[in-house]
């Protein structure tokens, strides 16, 4: 056991399954010689060599696209994209490629491949380098997206979704990729994905919040407990395929639901949440479920800390919805 980062924790995931499969491999801009833009495969490349650790071209298409054809041969590649933001060049590989072999084949070919890819905002990157595009990907079918929040998550989700045959989207929260450190097992260990967590029981509002987030809900949480409101806080960890009858248990218990989340608010996958959660526990419903977005503008640069939802935006939404 080792207090890690998120980086070093995602880091010796790679690591940790790089050394038990030969298959496993890490391909990205600069994630060789230069360990990634946030460090995180440093090291990498002096373990297990130029066949393993690649560096590409700056195409974020070809990077994905290759990761496709490594898989459907038999590998598992780890691609690194450098900011969330870049996917969109490599969008129609995943959604039209990557998403799709498994149906397309009735089932005979599958693509287990993983990209990595920091995301949010919160380190004054403005509108090309804090995009939360997690809903995008959400809504595209064969694919699965995973979100941890912290590192001994990050490690065994990380470790779970290099193991699954189809393709994973792991969006990493780079707000707190070393804004925080706790234990973490140097050994191979998973955390199940579609396995939400109950980080912080309540019996008055649940609060459901990932990535960096989480953390802004949990000290909103903190406030709302000095003014006598128990707040359940539930950090999905895998946004799709959900965990929704952890969420539907404690919504039927609370009979308040808050959602928080970077992304923009229209159709943000809030939405989605409160749209499913209120189908299956309206009669259990005390309140109308609200969201603590972003807004539906460009990510800003000066005024960063107006667009995120942050504790003193979560903290009257958590007591509002308590108290009405």
């Amino acid at each position: 056991m080792a207090e890690m980062t998120l980086v070093q924790a995602i880091g010796d995931a790679l690591r940790v399954e790089m050394r038990d499969d030969p298959d496993v491999l890490v391909l990205g801009e600069d994630v060789a010689r230069v360990g990634g833009v946030f460090r995180v495969t440093s090291g990498l490349l002096d373990e297990f060599g130029e066949d393993r650790v690649l560096d590409t071209p700056l195409n974020e298409g070809g990077i994905i696209g290759t990761a496709i054809g490594m898989a459907l041969y038999g590998l598992r590649p780890v691609a690194e994209i450098q900011f969330a933001d870049f996917i969109y060049p490599g969008f129609d590989q995943l959604v039209s490629e990557a998403s799709k072999y498994r149906y397309r084949s009735g089932g005979e070919y599958h693509v287990p491949m993983v990209v990595r890819a920091p995301y949010g905002g919160g380190i004054k990157g403005g509108q090309y380098h804090s995009q939360s595009p997690e809903a995008l990907f959400i809504h595209t079918a064969g694919l699965k997206v995973v979100c941890p929040s912290n590192p001994y998550d990050a490690k065994g989700l990380l470790a779970s979704a290099i193991r699954d045959d189809d393709p994973v989207l792991f969006f990493e929260p780079k707000r707190v990729y070393r804004a925080m450190k706790m234990d973490v097992p140097g050994e191979r260990y998973t955390v199940p994905l579609s396995q939400a967590k109950v980080v912080r029981a309540g019996t008055d509002v649940t609060c459901v919040a990932w990535g960096a987030m989480l953390f802004e809900a949990a000290a909103a949480a903190e406030k709302c407990a000095a003014e006598r409101v128990s707040v359940e806080l539930i950090d999905p960890r895998t946004l799709w395929p959900l965990d929704l009858d952890t969420l539907l248990e404690s919504v039927e218990k609370t009979g308040r639901l808050v959602v928080v989340h970077e992304a923009p608010r229209t159709c943000g996958f809030g939405a989605e949440l409160v749209a499913l959660l209120s189908e299956r526990a309206f009669l259990h419903l005390e309140a109308p479920p609200r969201r603590v977005t972003g807004f539906d503008t460009p990510f800003p640069y000066t005024h960063e800390n107006e667009y995120l939802p942050l504790e003193h935006r979560i903290t009257p939404a958590l007591l509002e919805t308590a108290r009405y």
